[in-house]
């Protein structure tokens, strides 16, 4: 009996790779999660600067003022528009290939971001680190593999699109009442920022591609329009919490939620709703369970753990000043301690 499912999971698995779709749209996401790496650094550089210009801490909610001021700024500029490329990537992807095989691969962007951000910033990865990273990383390509050998396309109804329309409106509500509750608690809300976004931008995703599908069949209308009129809606909201979780931790703590959370809304949504999960075994769905807990658990370690953030919060034995001893970026101990 087992031999024989090893069998047919070989099959599949060779067979899924032998799809023109997926032989383009891997590389198209791949290239995406490049952009969003750059894209990351160089917003999350100019957060930081118009919170040092305008003198206001921009971790409780970005002002009017400084989200104005970040337009003027060449650094969130570019960044912005890498991010702009990483989305054409990123779409490009989903018009050919399954949604719950583009999404997850957006996780080789936290391994990059954080290469970068360990240059520049000197704070090198810790082993908790390291290993929180392994785990997000790990989690979403177990599910990608998982979720190649069984999606399947479907067509999108109309009834499963008011679905998802109200879904969002009803958690988009939900996380902006959360938000005004937490959003002066310096303990949860860089991790709120995090999770939100990620929410938000995995219904995005999600509305992308029925959008793409419905333009590809020929089928716009009233419907259609308003998928675009809420995924615009939800890329603001998404973007807002983005530039002021950039206030809250570092690029690839950002980056960790957002390459975990996202892929994993959409996937849900793609599975209980659109259907692209109809050939999914049940000995499938535990793999997705096992491999999305184990994601989320390098989320929420990585925010506890990241050394930037312990740094900065006086909980890594760094020696600091200019006298007597190593530097603030941990010159003379171990990083990997």
């Amino acid at each position: 009996m087992w031999a024989g499912s090893l069998e047919d999971v070989g099959d599949q698995l060779v067979g899924a790779f032998q799809n023109p779709g997926l032989l383009l749209g891997i590389p198209l996401a791949l290239a995406g999660a490049v952009f969003m790496s750059f894209g990351a650094l160089y917003q999350h550089r100019g957060v930081e600067k118009v919170e040092r210009l305008s003198g206001k801490d921009g971790s409780t909610g970005l002002t009017g003022g400084q989200l104005r001021q970040l337009l003027a700024r060449p650094s969130w500029v570019v960044g912005t528009l890498m991010l702009g490329l990483a989305i054409v990537c990123q779409l490009g992807a989903l018009a050919v290939a399954p949604l719950i095989v583009v999404q997850p691969l957006g996780a080789v962007a936290l391994v990059i971001t954080t290469l970068l951000n360990a240059r520049v910033s000197g704070h090198a990865p810790t082993r908790r680190s390291l290993l929180a990273i392994i785990a997000c990383v790990g989690g979403i390509f177990w599910f990608v593999i998982v979720a190649a050998l069984f999606a399947t396309e479907q067509t999108v109804t109309s009834r499963q699109i008011v679905i998802v329309l109200i879904v969002l409106a009803v958690i988009a509500l939900l996380l902006v009442g959360f938000w005004l509750l937490v959003r002066r608690r310096r303990g949860i809300r860089a991790l709120f920022y995090i999770l939100a976004a990620g929410i938000v931008y995995g219904f995005v995703a999600t509305l992308a591609k029925i959008i793409i599908k419905r333009i590809q069949a020929g089928d716009v209308e009233w419907l259609t329009v308003l998928c675009v009129v809420a995924l615009l809606a939800g890329t603001g909201l998404g973007a807002y919490f983005v530039q002021t979780a950039y206030s809250s931790g570092p690029p690839d703590l950002v980056i960790a939620g957002l390459t975990v959370v996202d892929p994993m809304v959409a996937v849900m949504i793609g599975l209980l709703v659109l259907g692209e999960g109809a050939a999914v075994p049940p000995w499938g769905f535990v793999m997705f369970g096992i491999a999305g807990a184990i994601a989320i658990w390098g989320v929420t370690t990585l925010a506890r753990y990241h050394p930037q953030v312990m740094s900065e919060s006086q909980e890594l034995p760094f020696t600091r000043g200019s006298s007597g001893g190593p530097a603030a970026t941990g010159a003379g101990e171990d990083p990997l301690v």
